[in-house]
């Protein structure tokens, strides 16, 4: 599948879990970053975005994303746990969430979804 997808988390291990369940789904041009910054020079059709990081925060990295490219599709990650925070995310305009830990095809599921759109 050429879609561009970038995965923001600052967990080196829950990167490369996303981009084996990526690479199995058929998505071949998966980028990575480790923090928002980085993100920022990085995003793609799709971007995978770690609520809790260090420095910026998913949700203030959200906002500079959807300001830049307002049809940007967002998919939150996070940790059971963090519902107000996934509700925020959703009111200020990400594609979906998926809560941490997660199934493989259930991601891949909300993957597809929002590429589809």
């Amino acid at each position: 599948m050429d879609k561009k997808i970038l995965v923001v988390d600052d967990a080196m291990f829950m990167r490369s879990i996303i981009r084996k369940i990526l690479k199995e789904a058929g998505y071949t041009q998966v980028w990575e970053a480790q923090d928002g910054e980085k993100a920022m020079e990085l995003f793609r059709d799709l971007v995978l975005l770690d609520i809790t990081m260090p420095g910026r925060s998913g949700l203030e990295v959200l906002e500079e994303m959807l300001g830049l490219v307002p049809n940007v599709r967002v998919i939150m990650c996070s940790a059971v746990g963090q519902e107000m925070m996934i509700q925020k995310a959703l009111t200020i305009g990400a594609s979906d969430f998926i809560v941490k830990p997660f199934k493989a095809d259930e991601f891949s599921r909300i993957v597809n979804r929002c590429l589809e759109q």
